[in-house]
């Protein structure tokens, strides 16, 4: 058709991708979703089937329909072993730091490398067969940036990539020692310097990239905060089966995310208000982990506390948004400040008060913005029980607070992703990288 503009294609590696669940795919679909319908055709490089903690197929099927090519390949790395079990246990907190420990001592720069000469394999045809403007690739697990950094040298494709995390400064690292530490440093520095632009989710991040790689300008590195998809909040909110207050948590405990502290709270509330006990439940949507159902019954909850498991996405901002009030939980570990959990934008979004037990940081800064958090430190029981009579007693007189919509909007998913392509279109007109759609 005359004079319409000719569309663009990406190449978005990650390895986390559904029908695998959780937080760390929900950027990057969302990414993918919105793309098309800014003048972007998408190639998603992702892993095969493999057993991991939670499975979605509902949000697989939200790209049905818009073209999206996903290219699917083998990846030797622990979670290839549980491939015919599908669901793996979440471990104990204790298992989870040393297996992470393990991890980080054998494998640089993650257990995932055993994906790159596989991913690279398949990117390598497609890029063969079908030219591609750009190279997107979000981390972790950071192999994902050596396989972009590997496609970028030998196609010249301009590459821009996304920071979900930090990763010399990942407060979730432990380095065994001095080497491992100079080869991950080495291995960033040598990443960032073939990428045309940084993308990181807040601004704590931003500043802890630019620290790592001094030669990088402020210009060089964008935030594009985490957010909610508009398409899963649509419509009114489903209806309550009772008149109980519900406290909902949503995601996943694993480190030192733990319930167990908004759980002796919870106890210590009903222990000084023992007539709210029938009129008060705490919900936790998501992977729990056998430590946490023991803490339920241990402190006599079992009456006021639901677990309802991983359940598909829509089911779980259902719950969100029927809900009085949700609650978050950031752990108290070094570094945690740089945190920015996904959920968060999807607690705004769900126009909800928020008991959030962060530490100061990224977290703490968005909620403290939101004008309805409740806001307290990660392990001040006191604190976080006197949170809940303060929300049980606004419940009962129907003085809830909620985020206003200004706020609420610049968190929106659609709205990010133009924000994306227009990085896209900026690398592409620059440093001789301008070239016609379909010529990279």
């Amino acid at each position: 058709m005359p004079g319409t503009p000719a569309r663009r294609r990406a190449l978005v590696i990650a390895y986390y991708f559904p029908p695998l669940g959780l937080s760390g795919v929900q950027r990057t679909l969302k990414f993918v979703k919105y793309l098309p319908q800014y003048g972007w055709d998408v190639t998603v490089l992702t892993v095969e089937a493999r057993g991991y903690f939670a499975h979605d197929e509902s949000l697989l099927a939200e790209l049905d329909g818009l073209g999206i090519d996903i290219i699917r390949t083998r990846s030797l790395d622990p979670l290839f072993f549980f491939r015919k079990r599908k669901k793996v246990a979440m471990p104990s907190g204790r298992t989870y730091r040393m297996l992470g420990w393990i991890g980080q001592a054998l494998f640089v720069p993650d257990n995932k490398i055993g994906w790159k000469q596989h991913a690279l394999r398949a990117a390598r045809q497609a890029l063969k067969e079908r030219a591609h403007d750009v190279i997107f690739a979000t981390a972790p697990p950071f192999t994902d940036f050596l396989i972009a950094r590997d496609l970028k040298k030998e196609f010249g494709i301009p590459l821009l990539l996304d920071y979900r995390d930090p990763w010399l400064e990942n407060p979730l690292h432990r380095y065994p020692t001095p080497l491992h530490r100079f080869l991950h440093h080495r291995l960033e520095l040598g990443v960032l310097r073939y990428a045309d632009h940084i993308v990181t989710i807040n601004r704590r991040m931003k500043e802890l990239t630019l620290r790592t790689a001094p030669s990088l300008s402020h210009h060089d590195v964008t935030i594009l905060s985490q957010g909610f998809d508009p398409g899963d909040f649509d419509g009114p909110p489903p209806p309550r089966a009772d008149a109980r207050m519900r406290i909902t948590h949503t995601g996943t405990f694993y480190f030192d995310r733990t319930p167990k502290y908004f759980l002796q709270a919870l106890r210590r509330f009903f222990d000084a208000h023992p007539a709210a006990r029938g009129a008060v439940r705490a919900t936790f949507v998501g992977t729990t982990r056998e430590e946490d159902r023991r803490t339920v019954e241990e402190l006599g909850l079992g009456d006021c506390v639901e677990i309802t498991g991983y359940l598909p996405h829509a089911e779980c901002v259902a719950i969100t948004r029927a809900s009085d009030a949700l609650w978050m939980m950031i752990g108290n570990a070094d570094g945690m400040d740089v945190a920015s959990t996904g959920k968060l934008y999807e607690y705004i979004a769900a126009r909800k008060p928020i008991l959030a037990c962060v530490p100061e940081g990224a977290a703490r800064q968005t909620l403290d913005a939101s004008g309805a958090a409740f806001l307290c430190p990660p392990q001040d029981v006191d604190a976080i029980a006197a949170h809940i009579a303060t929300l049980y007693s606004r419940f009962r007189a129907g003085t809830l607070p909620a985020p206003p919509d200004d706020f609420i909007a610049q968190f929106d998913r659609k709205r990010l992703t133009g924000d994306l392509v227009t990085l896209f279109e900026t690398i592409l007109h620059c440093d001789g990288f301008e070239h016609a759609p379909g010529n990279a």
